[in-house]
C-alpha cells in the first residue's frame, strides 16, 4: 500500500534525493551492466519535485516521490530496449518503499504503491528529452531568446537536482554548466524588469491605505514582498522557485534576515505606518545589494517622498534604469523590460508548456 500524506507507514524517510542515487547505485546501474552491458547512458533526477531542492519532508512522500531516477541514452532507437528491461526486472521495492506508482505515466500526484502500475525509472533520448522540457537544446547553445523563454522554477530543477552517472561524455553536467547563470547582459535585462514592476506598483500601496482601504494595501504589499524576494534571490544567483517554496528558498539566503523581519512587518496586522516602515526597510537593503553587484553605476538606495504625496517609495525605475543602460547588446537593450516569461505571467498551463511559451515571447517586439 502507499504511504498517506505525512507517513510513511512505519517506512525510514530518506532525503528523495539520496534514496534516488541510491537506487540508482545499488539497483538501476548493475541491472543495466549485467542485461545491456556497453550501454552509454546517464542518469540522475532533474525532473521537477521538492527533494530537487533538498525540501521534501514526510509529506511529500504522499505524491510521485519514491524511488525514482531518469535515465538518458544517446539514441532515440535505444529507449525501447532499456525500458523493457527496466519493466521486466527492477525490484518490487527498495529500502523498504515500494518502486512502483499508482496511475499511468501522464498521471501527476501518482501515489508510490506495490501495486501501482509505472516503475519510477523513465527511459529518454538527452536532446528529445531537453527539448521537451526546455524547448530547445542547450547543447546547441542558448540564446537569449532561449534564456527569455525559460521559468527560474525549470532552471532550478536543470540544475539542482543531481547527476548520479554521465557516461555520454558528460553532457549532462555540460548541460546543466551552461544553464547554471544568466549572461551578464540578460541577467541586467532580468534585474531590470524586476526593478521595472516593483516601481509601477510600490506607490499604490500607500494611496490604497489612504483612502481607507487596507485591505488593497496589505494586497499590493504581498505582492512588492513577493516580486523583492525573486528578485533578492537573483541577485543572489539564485533561480527563484515557484509560490511554494520561495518565501523557504528567500530565507536561506545568507543576508536575507533583515529583509525578511522588513517584509514581516509590512505584512504584519499593524496599519499602515507600520507597512510602509517595513516596505521602506525591505526597498532600500534589496536596492543595496542591487549595487553591490556591479552590473550597473550605483544608484542611491534611499527612499523618497512620492511626489507631494505623503508617503515614501524608492523610485525603483532608477535602477531598472541604470541596468539597461548598461547592457552592451544594442538588441537586448532595445527590448522592453519585462524580462522572462514568468515575471509577466503567472499562469501554470502556460509556463509548464515550453511551446507556448517560446511563442508568447517571440510575440513581444523590440521598443
Amino acid at each position: 500500500m502507499g504511504a498517506s500524506a505525512g507517513e510513511t507507514d512505519g517506512m525510514t524517510f530518506v532525503p528523495g534525493l539520496a534514496l534516488a542515487r541510491r537506487f540508482h547505485d545499488e539497483v538501476v546501474a548493475p541491472l543495466l551492466a549485467r542485461r545491456l552491458p556497453g550501454l552509454r547512458y546517464a542518469a540522475g533526477l532533474l525532473d521537477g519535485g521538492s527533494e530537487l531542492l533538498g525540501l521534501d519532508t514526510t509529506r511529500s512522500t504522499d505524491h510521485d516521490w519514491g524511488p525514482r531516477t531518469q535515465l538518458f541514452v544517446a539514441a532515440p532507437d535505444e529507449v525501447g530496449p532499456v525500458r523493457a528491461v527496466l519493466d521486466g526486472e527492477l525490484p518490487a521495492e527498495f529500502l523498504g518503499w515500494p518502486t512502483h506508482f499508482a496511475g499511468g505515466p501522464d498521471v501527476r500526484l501518482g501515489v508510490v504503491d506495490a501495486d501501482g502500475d509505472r516503475h519510477g525509472v523513465s527511459v529518454d533520448e538527452l536532446g528529445g528529452w531537453l527539448r521537451g522540457r526546455l524547448g530547445f537544446d542547450p547543447r546547441t547553445g542558448v540564446e537569449v531568446d532561449d534564456w527569455l523563454a525559460t521559468t527560474t522554477q525549470r532552471l532550478a530543477e536543470l540544475t539542482g537536482g543531481a547527476v548520479f552517472h554521465d557516461g555520454l561524455d558528460g553532457a549532462l553536467t555540460a548541460v546543466r554548466a551552461r544553464l547554471a547563470w544568466y549572461p551578464d547582459d540578460v541577467w541586467r535585462h532580468v534585474l531590470a524588469a524586476a526593478w521595472t514592476r516593483i516601481g509601477q506598483a510600490e506607490h499604490l500601496a500607500g494611496r490604497c491605505a489612504e483612502v481607507g482601504d487596507e485591505l488593497g494595501s496589505r494586497v499590493v504589499t504581498a505582492g512588492l514582498a513577493r516580486d523583492l524576494m525573486r528578485l533578492g534571490l537573483l541577485l543572489h544567483r539564485r533561480w527563484p522557485p515557484y509560490a511554494k517554496w520561495l518565501g523557504t528558498v528567500f530565507a536561506r539566503l545568507p543576508p536575507a534576515d533583515p529583509v525578511v523581519d522588513a517584509l514581516t512587518r509590512a505584512l504584519g496586522p499593524d496599519g499602515w505606518s507600520e507597512r510602509q516602515a517595513g516596505l521602506v526597510g525591505a526597498l532600500e537593503t534589496v536596492a543595496g545589494w542591487t549595487n553591490d553587484l556591479g552590473l550597473a553605476p550605483p544608484v542611491d538606495p534611499t527612499a523618497r517622498q512620492f511626489h507631494g504625496r505623503p508617503f515614501l517609495v524608492l523610485d525603483a525605475g532608477r535602477f531598472a534604469a541604470a541596468l539597461r543602460a548598461a547592457i552592451g547588446d544594442p538588441a537586448l537593450r532595445a527590448r522592453p523590460p519585462v524580462g522572462t516569461v514568468d515575471q509577466y505571467l503567472d499562469n501554470v498551463d502556460v509556463l509548464t508548456d515550453p511551446q507556448r511559451v517560446r511563442r508568447i515571447v517571440a510575440a513581444i517586439p523590440p521598443d
